[in-house]
């Protein structure tokens, strides 16, 4: 079986990522898009979800890339239609919303796919083998990267429920609970957030893993020049380091792994594994981490940012 899809939110990620996706992958084919301000070439347009779902009575599953703010009205609406939905990250806007969507799901017999696609870079399962047998030691984080290139005129980042650096940050968190083999909880947090903006611009996080190692992340969104992607681990007297958001590995500095970004077609295979199985993989841990940040966290006030 082929899996007939449609795709909400023709934006920079879904032109970026999904639609080259899509083409590689075996299984899945895209035969619509809604899209308010894009069209999609060789496909079915429609305004808005509702009319392609009206109008396509034979596609199998919905692909939501719009901001988050909006995603769990649109994936409660394909599941409740009998579609599988794949939700891009983050998978919701709270925590809340994906627990909800989970259940509604698991009721209707559709596959959700909460897409966390920094943990397919080409060395996460790597490193979370060598983590596996060994105690942690300490863990330290550094995602800085420059808004103004991978975000450019996109307000709903900046406004609440947009994440603000938290949308990339976000993709430390989810490699960090895919390959720490145990839960991590955060201890405090401090959020600077700009005088025009509703949500941080750079944000400090102390966490630890269920037996006391410390973690320590710093996500920055004013880095400008050579953009960093770091996971270090210290564990069994020995040194990890992830980089370039996962797809170069470093075992007691000498490079072990280093191979192109690959994530997209990756998630787009397991997709087609889960519908053909109508399973759920919808993991919020690195989410809730998100939110817990937003709820114990220290909010300090900075410049102004114009992007």
């Amino acid at each position: 079986m082929t899996i007939k899809a449609g795709l909400v939110g023709l934006g920079k990620i879904a032109r970026d990522q999904h639609l080259p996706a899509i083409e590689k992958t075996g299984g899945i084919d895209l035969i619509a898009v809604a899209s308010r301000n894009a069209q999609g070439e060789g496909v079915n347009n429609y305004p808005d979800l509702s009319a392609m779902l009206a109008s396509e009575p034979d596609m199998d599953a919905v692909i939501l890339c719009q901001p988050p703010q909006v995603r769990y009205q649109a994936a409660r609406q394909a599941i409740m239609a009998g579609k599988h939905v794949f939700l891009e990250k983050p998978p919701g806007a709270t925590v809340s919303e994906v627990e909800a969507l989970i259940a509604l799901a698991k009721d209707k017999g559709v596959t959700l796919y909460a897409s966390w696609h920094s943990r397919y870079a080409a060395a996460v399962a790597q490193a979370k083998a060598w983590i596996a047998p060994r105690a942690i030691e300490r863990i330290a984080i550094q995602w800085r990267e420059d808004v103004r290139h991978w975000h450019p005129g996109q307000p709903w980042i900046w406004e609440a429920g947009g994440f603000g650096v938290f949308d990339p940050g976000i993709n430390a968190l989810s490699i960090l609970t895919e390959i720490v083999p145990e839960p991590v909880t955060l201890l405090s947090a401090s959020l600077e957030v700009p005088a025009n903006k509703d949500a941080p611009i750079g944000a400090a996080l102390q966490m630890a893993t269920a037996s006391g190692a410390p973690v320590e992340a710093v996500f920055d969104w004013r880095q400008t020049g050579p953009q960093t992607w770091d996971i270090a681990v210290e564990a069994g007297g020995g040194s990890l380091l992830l980089s370039e958001g996962g797809n170069t590995l470093r075992l007691d500095g000498e490079v072990q792994l280093k191979a192109p970004d690959e994530e997209y077609p990756a998630m787009y295979r397991r997709f087609v594994g889960l519908v053909a199985d109508k399973a759920i993989d919808a993991d919020i841990a690195p989410l809730r981490l998100v939110a817990d940040a937003f709820l114990c966290g220290r909010h300090c006030p900075t410049t102004a940012f114009e992007d």
